[in-house]
C-alpha cells in the first residue's frame, strides 16, 4: 500500500503519520536510541533471534498479542466483572505488564535495522508504547495501594496511548512495508 501527501491525508491520521516519516528533527533521539542499543542489537545472532530468524517470521507481532491481551482482558473485567473479578483483573493487568518488556526488546530488534523513515516513526511508536506501559505499571500500583477507581481510569487512558501507538505499529508494517514481507531473513 503506498500513500503519498495530499489534501485529503494532510489532516488525518495518515496525513501525520507521513508527516512524521519525514520529521529531521527526531534524528538525534534516533541516533542517541541506536546508540543504546547497538551493544545487543548490533550483534546479528542477537537481532536474528530477536527478529524471529528460527521460526521464519518477524517475532515482535507475535509478542504484541500477549501484553495486549492480558490488558484488553483486565479491562474487560474491569467494566463487567465485578468485585469478583477485581483479583483477575489485576494479575492480568501485572502480567501485562511483565509481557510487555521482553515484547518491546523484539520490537526495538525490528526497528534497528530499519530505514530512518521507519526509524522515526518506530521511535514515537516505542516512546508512546512507554508511556501507556509506565499507564499500566501505575496503575497496577495504585489498585494494590487501594485506589481501584482511579486505577481504572488510568487503564482506560492506557489503552488510548497504546491503541495510537498500535496504529503506527501497523503503518510501518502496513504502509512501509517493515519488516519486509513480515518475515525473519
Amino acid at each position: 500500500m503506498s500513500h503519498t501527501r495530499s489534501t485529503d491525508t494532510d489532516n488525518t491520521a495518515l496525513g501525520w503519520t507521513l508527516r512524521l516519516e519525514e520529521e529531521k528533527g527526531l534524528d538525534p533521539a534516533v541516533s542517541a536510541a541506536r546508540a543504546f542499543y547497538a551493544p545487543v542489537l548490533g550483534n546479528d545472532s542477537v537481532r536474528g533471534l530477536l527478529n524471529g530468524e528460527p521460526i521464519g517470521h518477524a517475532l515482535h507481532p507475535l509478542m504484541t498479542d500477549l501484553p495486549l491481551g492480558l490488558w484488553i482482558s483486565a479491562t474487560t473485567l474491569d467494566l463487567v466483572g465485578g468485585r469478583s473479578a477485581e483479583k483477575a483483573a489485576d494479575r492480568l493487568l501485572g502480567l501485562g505488564v511483565l509481557a510487555a518488556l521482553p515484547t518491546a526488546l523484539t520490537g526495538a530488534a525490528d526497528w534497528f535495522s530499519g530505514n530512518r523513515r521507519v526509524q522515526r516513526v518506530g521511535l514515537v511508536h516505542a516512546a508512546l508504547n512507554g508511556v501507556g506501559l509506565g499507564m499500566y505499571a501505575g496503575a497496577y500500583l495504585l489498585r494494590k495501594k487501594g485506589r481501584r477507581r482511579l486505577g481504572k481510569a488510568v487503564v482506560l487512558a492506557a489503552g488510548a496511548v497504546v491503541g495510537v501507538s498500535g496504529y503506527l505499529g501497523g503503518h510501518m508494517t502496513l504502509v512501509q512495508g517493515y519488516p519486509e514481507g513480515g518475515l525473519a531473513d
